[in-house]
C-alpha cells in the first residue's frame, strides 16, 4: 500500500521526472510506476508527511509541514470525495478525478505551487480525463 497526502495526488498526475534531488525523483518515478503500471495498487490518504515526503533531501527548506501544502491537501481532497485514513485503488481516484477536476482546477488549487508553471499537472488531468491515465515517465 502507498501512502499519499492530498496535493501529491495532483502531483502524480503531472510527474515528468524532476524533482528536489537524485533520491526523490527516483522514490517518486517508483511510486508513479507502480500507479501507472498497477491502477489497482491500493493508496491510504494521509494527513502529513507521506511515501513521497519521505525522500525530502535534508539539505533543502523543508516544506512538507507548512500550514500552505495542508491546505492544498484538504482543497484536493475535499474536490475528490476523500478523507484522511481512507484507503481505495488508484483506478478509483482516476475516476474521482474524471468525475470532479478538469485541468483549470490546478490555477486555483495550486496557485502557490513552484512546480505549477510547468504547465504538465493540468495536462496529467487531461490525461486521465481521456482515460489515458498517469503518462509514462
Amino acid at each position: 500500500m502507498i501512502k499519499l497526502r492530498g496535493h501529491h495526488i495532483f502531483c502524480l498526475l503531472g510527474y515528468r521526472g524532476m524533482g528536489y534531488s537524485e533520491e526523490y525523483v527516483e522514490n517518486m518515478t517508483k511510486v508513479h510506476t507502480i500507479l501507472r503500471e498497477q491502477p489497482d495498487t491500493m493508496i491510504q490518504v494521509i494527513q502529513g508527511t507521506d511515501d513521497l515526503c519521505a525522500k525530502f533531501p535534508d539539505d533543502q527548506p523543508y516544506h512538507c509541514e507548512d500550514k500552505g501544502i495542508y491546505v492544498r491537501d484538504s482543497e484536493i481532497l475535499k474536490k475528490l470525495g476523500l478523507t484522511y485514513s481512507d484507503v481505495l485503488p488508484w483506478r478509483e481516484v482516476e475516476r474521482r478525478i474524471r468525475t470532479h477536476v478538469v485541468p483549470e482546477d490546478i490555477a486555483v488549487v495550486c496557485k502557490t505551487c513552484s512546480w505549477r508553471d510547468y504547465g504538465v499537472c493540468e495536462e496529467g488531468i487531461g490525461l486521465v480525463r481521456e482515460l489515458k491515465g498517469l503518462r509514462e515517465v
